[in-house]
């Protein structure tokens, strides 16, 4: 009985030894970044065109095809002296998504008719409080591409890139 009892003391020692030589799967996160899947959905991001305007008409369709009731929206017309803003009469006054609630499925990508609004392939960050999960429309605008140039090319990212 005592020998059984110790053999399976060494099958499991050597286990354990056989694990601390092989290559670790931890990724030290800040300095290491984990490579992505071209399929990945990320944050949300609302396009402007090649001017810097809005390409969002708040038609709503993306509000009416998100399963998760994420987003919300008001719209309100545009105003003499705000073509440089908006691209059509009808813009978003207000945007919001609620990222608790989104589940990141891409329907809202998929039913927008203007390519106002996609998925990026960067992740939600962590936060303290519930409110800052809840993005404006400020914090979804993609980067105006004559203004930031830079900004703009990195916020499209590869996946926007590819579309191109």
């Amino acid at each position: 009985m005592e020998k059984i009892y110790l053999w399976n003391i060494l099958k499991g020692m050597a286990v354990t030894f056989k694990h601390m030589f092989k290559k670790r799967p931890t990724i030290n996160y800040p300095e290491q970044k984990r490579p992505f899947s071209q399929v990945f959905r990320g944050l949300h991001v609302l396009n402007r065109d090649a001017e810097g305007r809005e390409n969002c008409t708040a038609c709503g369709l993306c509000a009416v095809a998100c399963p998760a009731e994420a987003i919300t929206m008001e719209a309100a017309e545009r105003l003499p002296g705000e073509e440089h803003l908006y691209r059509e009469e009808k813009y978003a006054a207000k945007y919001e998504i609620n990222m608790l609630r989104c589940i990141f499925c891409g329907l809202c990508e998929e039913a927008c008719p203007k390519d106002a609004i996609y998925l990026s392939q960067t992740f939600a960050p962590a936060n303290y409080g519930r409110k800052g999960f809840i993005y404006k429309k400020e914090d979804l605008l993609i980067p105006h591409p004559v203004k930031e140039p830079e900004a703009y090319q990195k916020a499209l990212g590869e996946k926007a890139a590819l579309k191109n």
